[in-house]
């Protein structure tokens, strides 16, 4: 067994932000010594998408003509096993989103693969791999071995810089099997029309802000800074932000180029959405808060403070 086959993702036509944060992880582990490393795309009508999930390095992107239109995972799950099958790879990489929870953990438990999810980092040691991932509500980290032939891991979104796509030689193949649904259509989330993860510019708040009125006070302040107002998770349980406005692991994980955040702790979850951020400003009145840990730059003075002085400024 040899070899490294990323499981690409798409939507609508588009490959998912993922898809090359996938390849990127594959790309290391091949670099280390795990083998030559290959895409597969699988979906009706895919050889032309297969072209844009290309990039340097790439032994081949495998082109996997199913008769669904739409994602469906058990035509997923025969594909991968097929290929599996053709290309015994060391590691199988997917995405740890709701279209591989389809059918990745049943094709880990049905050919007894070695199997992780929720995995933040991979590396190809002395020929052992070993996979990382949080435990205990990512307060720890946990270092995986696995001695199977085949390893199946699901990349947390985020987790990975994705490569520059680039030109790949695509390959076409074809499932003979139906599908088993029918696809009827896409009902979007609501996102009030706001998509922080495109921001360059966040002011995150936190509990520290009090009481749900000084709500609208920040949020008119980033809209003066030219920010996008986001917010950690106990604004979000408490009712006083939409979900949409969430960063952390059970909400976005962001990439801005600045992440100004006000009265936020730093819980690990929370820091596991702003991994990629750019420059991170935190202002929290507990000097031992752990977001100061991940900081670019800090301050313990009072937010509302701080607030009053870029109110006056703007």
């Amino acid at each position: 067994m040899s070899g490294v086959l990323v499981i690409a993702e798409h939507r609508r036509g588009e490959p998912a932000e993922s898809t090359h944060e996938l390849i990127a992880a594959g790309l290391r582990l091949g670099s280390e010594g795990a083998g030559e490393v290959r895409v597969a795309v699988i979906g009706g009508g895919v050889t032309q998408l297969a072209e844009r999930c290309g990039a340097d390095g790439l032994a081949e992107v495998v082109a996997f003509e199913t008769e669904a239109s739409e994602f469906e995972p058990h035509l997923a799950q025969a594909a991968v096993e097929k290929l599996l099958d053709d290309l015994q790879p060391a590691v199988i990489l997917t995405g740890h989103t709701v279209d591989s929870f389809g059918f990745a953990p049943a094709l880990a438990a049905w050919r007894r693969l070695g199997f992780a999810p929720n995995v933040t980092a991979a590396e190809w040691n002395d020929g052992a791999l070993r996979a990382h991932r949080g435990v205990y509500g990512d307060r720890l980290v946990a270092a995986l071995e696995f001695d199977r032939d085949t390893t199946l891991l699901m990349l947390r979104p985020g987790a990975v810089a994705a490569v520059e796509p680039a030109s790949t030689p695509v390959r076409t193949e074809r499932l003979d099997a139906a599908p088993l649904a029918t696809h009827i259509g896409y009902r979007e989330a609501a996102t009030e029309g706001v998509d922080i993860t495109k921001s360059e510019f966040l002011l995150s708040i936190g509990r520290g802000v009090g009481e749900e009125e000084n709500i609208e006070r920040f949020s008119e302040l980033a809209e003066k800074l030219g920010a996008t107002l986001s917010a950690s998770r106990p604004l979000i349980d408490a009712g006083w932000v939409p979900s949409a406005r969430q960063v952390g692991q059970s909400g976005r994980t962001v990439k801005p180029k600045v992440y100004l955040a006000l009265g936020i702790s730093g819980a690990a979850q929370h820091l596991a959405g702003i991994r990629d951020a750019g420059t991170v400003i935190a202002v929290n009145t507990d000097a031992e808060a752990p977001i100061f840990g991940v900081a670019d730059y800090g301050s313990s003075v009072d937010l509302f403070d701080l607030a009053d002085e870029l109110e006056a400024r703007v």
